[in-house]
């Protein structure tokens, strides 16, 4: 009977990129195994606590490992077992390489094609993976023509303390020129700075448009407004590093020793969801609309909040966007009811209701006009679990 592989997994499940890079690896193994898997609680603190989790794995018998905690890897490397490592810092070793150069592209063409005057990065300095995406994404946007401005931690620890930073990131944020793009090196810099913004009195996207890295559902959704971000691949990635270490353990040495996890686009929300917007009325009004989305306003709700004429925001809405208010409030208000339709558990008459709309017939005509497609229909892309009409 062939021997079973027993695979130490080291990988930390409570962020987004880890799980789903477990998934991957669970979805090879359930293919090509069985497969038994060792997990320990992650990042041990203490020199004890590595040795003793090293003789622990010893006396189970390992054949493989797939590690992404590098405080451990001088430790499981000593094991003499095919192993794999997420980041790569051991030169010449199987490694799960992320595309750090192509993620700041995908964020600076994603802020560029947005018209924006002006740029800034906000990551983490200590970490390497941080950096190699800032400095992506500063030559993509120097390449454009314009000059990024980047958040500096402060040195210490203790200023590090998210009760301390948070000052130091609000002051650069309201010294930022606006409006500008920010890119964030991941999802949870990118809530850092949105939550930043709604305490010191900044819009998102008017003033400050922000995408992040990963594409966490949980971290996007969580935000107000809703964080938009570059999407990454870890469970393809896992799946090939199980691949590769199978073949690892089976005494083969393939030809390719690296997996690339490659970005493979951007998931826009409301948090870039906005052009550069120079003309502060028609910021305003930009702000006003999105924020009184669910409600059935009116052009004059907007000219009457503006203390302006119908007739002057037509003109400086058509100068400077291309097309009417009237348009505008009825793009905010089918957006919002395809975040209700995909996001909610609520029946389409209780959205219609909770819209401003005076019955069903009125909102599926009107998302029809709109979309082309039916509210059931578009809904049912999702294939989610609703309740009924």
């Amino acid at each position: 009977m062939p021997k079973v592989p027993r695979v130490i997994l080291l990988i930390e499940t409570s962020d987004h990129y880890g799980r789903k890079l477990l998934q991957g690896i669970a979805r090879y193994a359930n293919v090509h195994g069985p497969w038994l898997f060792y997990r320990e609680p992650p990042f041990y603190q203490d020199v004890s606590g590595l040795k003793k989790a090293q003789s622990s794995f010893m006396e189970w018998g390992a054949t493989g490992i797939i590690a992404r905690e590098p405080q451990r890897y001088e430790y499981i490397l000593h094991m003499g077992v095919p192993t794999i490592v997420s980041p790569n810092t051991i030169l010449d070793f199987p490694a799960i390489l992320t595309d750090h150069e192509m993620i700041g592209k995908l964020a600076a063409d994603h802020l560029l094609e947005r018209g924006f005057s002006n740029y800034a990065f906000c990551g983490i300095d200590d970490m390497a993976w941080s950096r190699n995406r800032g400095n992506s994404f500063e030559q993509h946007i120097l390449k454009a023509g314009f000059e990024p401005h980047v958040y500096e931690q402060p040195k210490s620890q203790e200023r590090r303390d998210w009760g301390n930073e948070q000052p130091l990131l609000a002051q650069w944020l309201k010294a930022l020129p606006k409006p500008v793009g920010v890119m964030c090196c991941n999802d949870l810099r990118g809530q850092n700075v949105i939550d930043t913004c709604a305490i010191v009195g900044l819009r998102v996207p008017e003033q400050v448009a922000v995408i992040g890295v990963d594409n966490d559902d949980l971290i996007c959704s969580l935000t107000h407004p809703p964080l938009s971000s570059v999407i990454l691949n870890p469970e393809n990635a896992g799946y090939q590093a199980a691949e590769l270490l199978d073949c690892l353990m089976q005494g083969q040495k393939p030809a390719r020793q690296m997996i690339l996890d490659s970005p493979v686009g951007v998931v826009t929300r409301q948090s870039s969801d906005s052009e550069a917007i120079e003309d502060r009325d028609v910021a305003e009004a930009l702000h006003f609309i999105r924020v009184h989305a669910m409600q059935p306003i009116q052009v004059s709700d907007v000219a009457n909040e503006l203390c302006m004429s119908r007739r002057h925001l037509y003109r400086k809405f058509d100068k400077t966007l291309g097309h009417s208010i009237h348009d505008e409030i009825r793009r905010a208000r089918i957006d919002q009811l395809k975040r209700m339709l995909t996001e909610t558990n609520l029946s389409i008459s209780q959205i219609a209701t909770k819209m401003g709309f005076s019955n069903i017939t009125h909102v599926s005509r009107f998302f029809r006009q709109e979309a082309q497609i039916s509210p059931q229909a578009f809904r049912k892309q999702y294939d989610r679990p609703r309740e009924s009409l």
